[in-house]
């Protein structure tokens, strides 16, 4: 049998097998289209008006008098303005002046003309500043004048009264029609204005296709919102009247760097999930084809994770492209860097100080998105200098905030403090306030009917029905296009885990010691299982078979494939595996050390050059013959595993486990995992509802317990590799110690928890500092948290699994600071090096939360410092 492969990466390992070629991944394309344009008002400055009407106590008899006559010129039969007092309403004090110095205008002066001079000037300047007058108002209460104007309320009331059409002066007879100065439009009368204001109160009780005729089918761009000014963290948003841009046309780009500018303003967990929740819904009520690329631009993705399409672009290319665009040199831009510490605000900077002579088309955010994915695409001869040049097409056309977020985008890290949990809650916040519908929306704030305790429930089930969608499918384009088609409460049915997309598997709580077991499990069934020193893996089998040949670009694990028919018995037709790839010694029968199996060549292996042979221990089944088989009891999965697959001693073989009642046994199988080259044990519950497989979840129905706990914190730690400090002594040349970093997803920091310089040998140091020196930086990452500075920063790349006596406070380091003290970080103290962990990336390092967990895991801590709850969480 043949089988067609290709490599999945959510966790250590994941390989797919298909048996058939076709794929069922819809294939979604976007195209660019330009942006709907808006035009700016101008209106005349404040300032001239309220200079040239302000009253002094001297001049008010003269003023009313010349008020008097000015109101018999108004509602005189001629009352238009001549074509020369239109011009001196544009610029009325250039004018003014100019008619003052002219010889024939001097012979022309009398007190009746100075008069009728003064009274021309006020019908004028009255007139060219009603627009404004009137905008005021707009924002005053009703039938009072607004502060700023002393004009009098009754030239105000004639003029408004004066003919529609047209009215001349005693000068002219020609007519002209009657406008505000520089186009402005009138502002509406006070009985339009209430209409208004009655249709904003009760706007909330609208339905979209009532709304049709008002906001939703907005065409003039006077009604748009300024992209610029694109506020969806205001108070009482609304989906329509609140967005820049009408229904059906695309997102613009501004209007997602608008609200990623917010975002990154706030710490506030809630108010992140608020504006970005608001921004999701004017998409999903306007443009809900774009809801896709704005959930991937949020989380700087631009495919699903297994599909490995990353931009990643190397920060000097991202510099010659700036600099190549704004006219400045290379090491303008690196020197801009090293004093922002974010190039992305210096290719802000510089856009903004750029003028061009015709300006391109605003961006779109699926043209943006559809850009970046061809970037990430792009390969071949000369497709450095190729992508620059496509950098360089969006970068020029980059308004305000846009370019900041274009770099960072290209650069992979937002650095925004939007995690992906936050996302998925916000998303149910728009769903719940906007829900779409087979017929589309048909409702904008749905809350209206709600209670905030009902809003509150609503929200929290919506948000745990597309979370455990996305768990099982995680695949973006499949669950956002059946929650807009069916809603979130119908996820269930049509987004179901299923072979060929990985999902991020179970994760298990660390365990201090085998009375901490039974108080977890007390009077539950459990059992034991060896805990493999190697790579967790997923093996996918897609239904079908066409004998078609294997596909094995990319497949670290040909070995591992090539013998797949040996696993399966004839009763399966697809399958999901979940298990770990250890290093074998085939003719001693004996496991190997992790550091064996990293030493594997792990992309595009060959059979014939392999050196380490593997053996892979399965341990749980997720999927059996169409069916997913995560909501049955451990107990159920383990049955049908050995039912439906056989072993193959030193090739395919069961996780060695033994169901335990009793401390001796525990602590007996303990011994037999640690003798066999194990890292200890997996203590799992066996039945009952909490024997369930919780995917990407963190669970306390998982217990890891190792042979390294017995006498030390509970767990080791992976730690990014942030900073060095040069050698002395014996050291000298290279580096003596390290700065090492914890992941806080929440704030998208990597905040410094120890500094370590032991556990190392002579050899190890030079090769370590060999493969950092590459990494150096001339300054700290914007996002790096930190006390001390080492004597060189990193870029955070390596993970390093490290091991510790025990957890303190410091005022010194960062990691998890405010958790649990609200100026205090968390330390390690006698740190020691264990090993390199070539297979996880810095996402994958222990987070901040986990630290805490840890620091108040402590017997020492636990009875003077209040615990954090213990509940299952997502990562």
């Amino acid at each position: 049998m043949k089988f067609l492969v290709k490599v999945l990466v959510p966790c250590r390992l994941a390989l797919q097998v298909q048996l058939r070629a076709t794929k069922t991944i819809p294939t979604y394309s976007l195209c660019v289209s330009s942006n709907l344009p808006y035009v700016n008002t101008r209106t005349m400055a404040q300032r001239s008006i309220t200079s040239f009407f302000k009253v002094t106590p001297s001049k008010q008899v003269a003023k009313e008098e010349i008020s008097d006559k000015d109101n018999g010129i108004v509602n005189g039969d001629d009352s238009s303005s001549s074509p020369d007092n239109t011009k001196i309403s544009k610029r009325p004090r250039l004018e003014s002046s100019d008619s003052d110095s002219s010889p024939k205008k001097k012979q022309q002066s009398t007190p009746d003309g100075k008069v009728k001079k003064k009274v021309k000037r006020q019908r004028i300047e009255s007139s060219g500043s009603e627009a404004e007058a009137s905008s005021e108002n707009d924002h005053s209460p009703a039938g009072t004048a607004p502060a700023t104007s002393p004009l009098p309320k009754k030239p105000q009331i004639k003029v408004e009264k004066s003919s529609p059409k047209t009215y001349q002066s005693p000068k002219s007879k020609k007519k002209k029609p009657l406008t505000e100065p520089n186009g402005i439009k009138k502002s509406p009368s006070p009985k339009k204005i209430k209409k208004e204001n009655s249709t904003e109160d009760t706007i909330h009780e609208s339905t979209v296709k009532e709304e049709k005729g008002d906001v939703l089918e907005l065409s003039s761009p006077e009604q748009l919102v300024p992209e610029a000014e694109y506020d969806p963290s205001k108070a009482r948003y609304h989906p329509v009247r609140d967005a820049c841009w009408a229904r059906g046309r695309p997102v613009p780009y501004l209007a997602l760097a608008r609200t990623l500018e917010l975002v990154e303003a706030t710490s506030a967990r809630l108010k992140i999930i608020d504006t970005l929740a608001n921004y999701l819904r004017s998409v999903i009520a306007l443009t809900p084809e774009d809801l896709l690329a704005s959930v991937y631009m949020c989380l700087n993705q631009l495919a699903p994770a297994y599909e490995g399409l990353e931009l990643g672009v190397a920060e000097t290319y991202l510099m010659k492209a700036v600099a190549g665009s704004t006219g400045r040199t290379l090491a303008q831009v690196r020197a801009g860097v090293a004093r922002e510490g974010d190039l992305g605000r210096v290719a802000e900077a510089a856009r903004a100080a750029q003028r061009t002579m015709f300006p391109a088309p605003p961006l779109t955010l699926r043209g943006v998105f559809a850009a970046l994915q061809d970037i990430a695409r792009t390969t071949g001869q000369a497709s450095m200098n190729k992508k620059i040049s496509k950098i360089q097409t969006l970068y020029v056309a980059c308004r305000h905030s846009e370019a900041r977020y274009l770099i960072r985008s290209l650069e992979g890290k937002l650095r925004i403090g939007l995690a992906e949990q936050s996302v998925l809650q916000a998303l149910a916040v728009a769903t719940v306030l906007t829900p779409p519908g087979p017929d589309g929306v048909t409702e904008l704030d749905a809350s209206k009917n709600m209670s905030p305790e009902q809003f509150k429930a609503r929200v929290e089930s919506q948000a745990l029905s597309i979370k455990s969608a996305y768990c099982q499918c995680p695949h973006y384009g499949r669950l956002l296009a059946a929650l807009l088609r069916h809603g979130a409460s119908a996820l269930a049915d049509h987004v179901r885990l299923q072979p060929g997309i990985p999902l991020k598997p179970m994760l298990a709580h660390p365990s201090k010691n085998v009375s901490h077991i039974f108080d977890r499990f007390e009077d539950e069934q459990f059992t034991c299982e060896w805990k493999y020193d190697g790579e967790r893996a997923q093996i996918h089998v897609p239904a079908g078979a066409d004998g078609a040949a294997p596909d094995l670009q990319g497949a670290a694990y040909p070995d591992i494939l090539r013998r797949l028919p040996a696993l399966l018995k004839e009763s399966v037709t697809s399958c999901v595996l979940d298990c770990e790839a250890v290093a074998y010694d085939t003719e001693k029968k004996q496991i190997l050390p992790f550091q064996v199996l990293s030493t594997r060549k792990r992309k595009e292996a060959r059979e014939e050059d392999i050196r380490v042979q593997v053996c892979v221990f399965v341990f749980d089944l997720l999927y059996l013959n169409g069916e997913p088989t995560v909501q049955r009891p451990l107990l159920e999965r383990r049955a049908l595993l050995r039912e439906h697959f056989r072993e193959t001693p030193g090739e395919w073989q069961f996780a060695t486990s033994r169901d335990c009642t009793t401390v001796d046994e525990v602590q007996q199988f303990m011994e037999e995992a640690v003798k066999n080259s194990c890292e200890g044990l997996m203590v799992k519950a066996l039945s009952g509802e909490q024997a369930r497989y919780d995917i990407a979840r963190r669970s306390h129905n998982w217990l890891k317990l190792k042979k390294d706990y017995l006498d030390g914190v509970g767990d080791t730690l992976d730690l990014v590799v942030i900073g060095a400090y040069l050698g002395r002594g014996k050291r000298a040349g290279v580096f003596g110690g390290f700065l090492l970093a914890c992941r806080d997803p929440d704030s998208e920091q990597y905040q410094a928890l120890c500094k370590l310089g032991t556990g190392f040998s002579d050899d190890q140091l030079r090769d370590l500092t060999a493969e950092l020196r590459p990494l150096q930086l001339a300054a700290p990452r914007a996002y790096y948290s930190a006390g001390a500075a080492p004597d060189v920063w990193l870029d955070a790349a390596a993970v390093w699994e490290v091991r510790a006596a025990d957890l303190s406070l410091s005022p010194a380091h960062r990691a998890a600071i405010g958790r649990v003290a609200p100026d205090k970080g968390i330390s390690l103290r006698f740190p020691r090096f264990v090993r390199v962990r070539p297979d996880k990336r810095p996402e994958q390092a222990t987070t901040a939360a986990q630290v805490a967990d840890m620091y108040l895991a402590q017997d020492q801590v636990k009875n003077s410092a209040a615990s954090l709850a213990h509940y299952d969480e997502f990562y």
